[in-house]
Formats: C-alpha cells, sequence, structure tokens
C-alpha cells in the first residue's frame, strides 16, 4: 500500500496532508526517514509519524452522507464551489468517497476511513438505486438498451465537457420501472450494477433524452431512507454485518483467483 494511503487509513490525516507529511521529514520506517512519496509500505514495516508508532487500523468507518444539488465530491474546487466536505465535520475530513454523484445529482453518496473498502465498493459490481427524471418519453429502443446492454460509441452526451471518455459498454440493468412516460418528460426507477463515470447521463444522452434529475437511493443494499439532505448517519449494525461478509467473500475469491 502506497504510503500516503496507509497514514490515511490508519490516522487522521488526508491522502494530501499525508504526501506533505512524507515530504518533510516526518516519516520513519525501519530507522530511515522516508521521503518518496511512492513507497509502498510492507506488511512487516513498522510505520513511524513525528515519532510516534502508527498502529493499523482492523476496523473501518463508513458514513452514509445524503448530497445535496450543488455539492462538488471533492476536498477543494478552485471555483470556490461548495464541496461535501464543507457540509461535513472536520473529524470525516480524511473519509474518501465511495464512488461520484456529479454536481446536479443528489442522494445516497458513502464514504470511508478505508482506502482499501472503498475501492473494493467501487469496483464491485453491487446494485446501485436510482430515481431519474428524463426529457421526452420512454423509447422502445431505450428499453431494449435497459435489458439487453449497450455499446456506444459516442457516448459524449451527458458527460463532463472536459471528460476524455468517448465511448461506453453499458451492462444490462438489474431491473427498472417506468414511473410515468410522456412526450414532455419521464421518470424512472433503475438499478445498474456498475459506477461509470456519468453513466445514466451517458445512456440516456445516447438515446438524446437528457437527464434533468438524478438521485441515488441505495448502494449494495444501504439506503437513503428519510435521510435528509446535507446530513450523515453512520452504518447499521445490520449493515455492517452485511457489508463485512462481502468483504470476505471478496477477498476469498481474490485468493482462490491468484
Amino acid at each position: 500500500m502506497r504510503i500516503n494511503k496507509f497514514l490515511s487509513h490508519n490516522t487522521k490525516y488526508s491522502r494530501r496532508e499525508a504526501d506533505e507529511l512524507v515530504k518533510n521529514g516526518h516519516v520513519k520506517i525501519r530507522n530511515k526517514i522516508i521521503t518518496d512519496l511512492s513507497y509502498q509500505v510492507q506488511s512487516g514495516d513498522k510505520v513511524y509519524l513525528k515519532g510516534r508508532f502508527v498502529h493499523r487500523k482492523n476496523e473501518f468507518t463508513v458514513l452514509v452522507y445524503h448530497k445535496q444539488k450543488g455539492e462538488l465530491v471533492s476536498k477543494k474546487d478552485d471555483r470556490g464551489r461548495k464541496t461535501i466536505y464543507d457540509n461535513l465535520s472536520k473529524r470525516y475530513h480524511h473519509f474518501l468517497p465511495i464512488g461520484r454523484l456529479d454536481f446536479t445529482s443528489t442522494g445516497l453518496l458513502l464514504l470511508t476511513d478505508s482506502p482499501e473498502v472503498a475501492t473494493i465498493l467501487m469496483k464491485s459490481n453491487l446494485e446501485r438505486v436510482y430515481y431519474l427524471k428524463i426529457k421526452g418519453s420512454v423509447t422502445p429502443a431505450m428499453e431494449d438498451a435497459m435489458k439487453n446492454g449497450l455499446i456506444a460509441e459516442d457516448a459524449t452526451k451527458g458527460a463532463h465537457p472536459n471528460s476524455t471518455i468517448t465511448s461506453m459498454e453499458f451492462a444490462p440493468f438489474i431491473n427498472y420501472k417506468i414511473i410515468k412516460n410522456t412526450p414532455t418528460y419521464s421518470r424512472l426507477r433503475v438499478s445498474i450494477s456498475e459506477g461509470k463515470n456519468r453513466e445514466l447521463r451517458r445512456f440516456f444522452g445516447y438515446f438524446d433524452a437528457e437527464v434533468t434529475d438524478l438521485k441515488r437511493v441505495e448502494f449494495g443494499g444501504i439506503s437513503l431512507d428519510d435521510l435528509k439532505e446535507g446530513k450523515h448517519r453512520f452504518l447499521t449494525k445490520g449493515e455492517y454485518h452485511s457489508l463485512h461478509t462481502f468483504l470476505a467473500s471478496v477477498k476469498k475469491d481474490d485468493k482462490r483467483s491468484s
């Protein structure tokens, strides 16, 4: 594990703050000051930060946050726009977001103090559930793509203007329900198993249907429920139990394949 990830996981510092600590010579491993930001911490390494031994965390914390429209999922913004961390206590500023929601999207966002857990969940095929509103009607072509998947050579509509991703393959949706379908606008509840860059905006954009509202309400069985916008909560015991079970199964599968 890279040194900044190790420190952010096992201390109160963010990765960026950890980089500064390394650069300034505050980290020592095997009686040697480490200033190389690419240093990979090995299982037997004893890491000292400012002369104090860094204990490895065996447990992790996950927050459920209800993201508001007009917030960035980022530490800082060079344009001075509000980020989720402006609304979270400083004690959670080293927590990592598990996936993203763009500036105008709302709903459930998970954050954790474990880089390992964040990586596993982001790469997982756990179900993500969204409510969305699109301009125009849901067409037969859209329904066919939701059922069977889609390879879009041009997936730029709905993407961020600065995105370098031009094409995208969309897996079949886990489920979908058309709540309202009119020539003016339509509402849907959809479940997908991926978390690609602006995936749903790109999917419907391929059919020239702009997504005007997008809200995530569930990720891997963890639900937003009645959590108010801008508020957060910890996972329940049941949610932690399910998450631990899932993580154990992933690690077991990784050992089998290695």
